[in-house]
């Protein structure tokens, strides 16, 4: 179940892109399906990539109508390698992933090759000071970066920070990064 700090996430994400109904949109990492509930009311077709089978099963389970009109399309894989087309989606929104992600550089720049010529890409991310003090997660192999680094690595893959948006939920800290191609 999402805690009410990562719902909140989810949703500023998702409003963040700026939906006008006529778009695909794509939730990497969508775990327990709350982004690709908020997308698609809000988009033309949907696509979902996660890396694991257990969060696929269950948004397959979830999602069977949105699934059989076409409305929604599922997929196994790693932001790193993304299994859509060049230029295929209007927008993107990935919250609470790159921590999973070795090769930021590389995750980003498929970001970019699936998104369209001035299509638009929201990153959400917990603050990494306040991260960095959770055993919990350092102790677990979370990759834990600095918000510069991580938007020289937008840059770089040639995104542009648009926007950077923080708040706080119950003295925790998140920051939205919305970039544009």
């Amino acid at each position: 179940m999402l805690n009410r700090r990562n719902r909140e996430a989810v949703e500023k994400a998702v409003a963040a892109l700026g939906l006008t109904g006529g778009e695909t949109a794509l939730d990497i990492g969508f775990g327990g399906g709350l982004g690709l509930r908020l997308l698609l009311p809000a988009a033309a077709r949907v696509h979902g990539v996660d890396i694991s089978a257990t969060m696929l099963e269950r948004a397959r389970a979830t999602f069977r109508e949105e699934l059989a009109a076409g409305r929604l399309v599922l997929d196994e894989g790693s932001m790193t390698a993304l299994p859509l087309a060049d230029g295929s989606v209007d927008a993107v929104v990935s919250t609470n992933t790159i921590y999973f992600v070795e090769d930021l550089d590389a995750a980003l720049a498929e970001v970019a090759r699936v998104l369209a010529p001035g299509g638009r890409f929201v990153l959400g991310i917990g603050d990494p000071d306040l991260m960095a003090r959770v055993p919990m997660l350092t102790d677990n192999g979370f990759r834990i970066r600095p918000v510069a680094d991580v938007e020289a690595a937008l840059a770089a893959a040639g995104l542009s920070l648009r926007k950077h948006e923080r708040f706080t939920h119950g003295g925790l800290g998140f920051h939205l990064l919305s970039t544009a191609k």
